[in-house]
């Protein structure tokens, strides 16, 4: 196993409702899970591969709930990564080099039916995660953004966060709203639903701090 740790910032949207039933335990919203999330490592490194600054994210589909398994997955590497780095990445993507089960990476890819071949293009990232602002942008693959929720009566952003001890993404995840359209061979288009921002601290062996 090839050692590997990273500190990265993420953002993700699903389809779920504000809160997503999946962080207690519970069924998707509707019944189904999509996904479209990204990340940028701000350090970390692969084996003697360094990744600062690499960003990579995912197009994720599930049939049902996560756990039930039959998943699709669209990997995508930002393009000025070294041929080093892609392959690493794409390691620790795929729940290589990982105890099992120890992180989201590790866990999402034991439920997978099919893994699309990784797309290298660039990828445009932006995540404030005490702010809950974020950006996802790959031409022709995925526009995301982010921000706060809205207190439907003042306009004003809530602030809400998931604080998870054991899980096996992050400690503490800010939640937003946020809104998706992905194309080519995973297509979805989901408007203010759950958004997820989370400073993220990874290794082998899960989280770090």
């Amino acid at each position: 196993m090839t050692p590997w740790e990273i500190k990265a910032r993420e953002f993700g949207n699903c389809n779920c409702s504000y809160g997503c039933p999946c962080q207690f335990n519970d069924l998707p919203t509707h019944g189904n899970c999509e996904a479209a999330v990204g990340f940028q490592i701000d350090e970390g490194h692969h084996g003697d591969v360094k990744l600062d600054g690499v960003r990579m994210a995912g197009i994720f589909w599930w049939p049902g709930a996560v756990h039930e398994g039959s998943g699709k997955c669209q990997p995508i590497v930002d393009e000025s990564a070294s041929e080093e780095q892609r392959q690493a990445v794409l390691r620790i993507m795929s729940g290589e080099d990982t105890d099992p089960g120890a992180t989201m990476f590790a866990v999402y890819a034991s439920t997978m039916a099919e893994v699309f071949e990784p797309i290298f293009k660039p990828i445009e990232f932006e995540a404030d995660v005490e702010g809950r602002t974020g950006r996802l942008f790959v031409d022709g693959l995925v526009e995301t953004r982010g921000e706060p929720i809205r207190n439907p009566v003042t306009g004003d952003p809530h602030r809400v966060r998931i604080d998870m001890p054991h899980g096996f993404e992050y400690r503490i995840a800010e939640i937003g709203s946020a809104s998706s359209k992905t194309y080519g061979k995973i297509e979805l288009n989901l408007q203010n639903s759950y958004g997820q921002f989370a400073n993220l601290h990874l290794n082998n062996h899960g989280v770090v701090s």
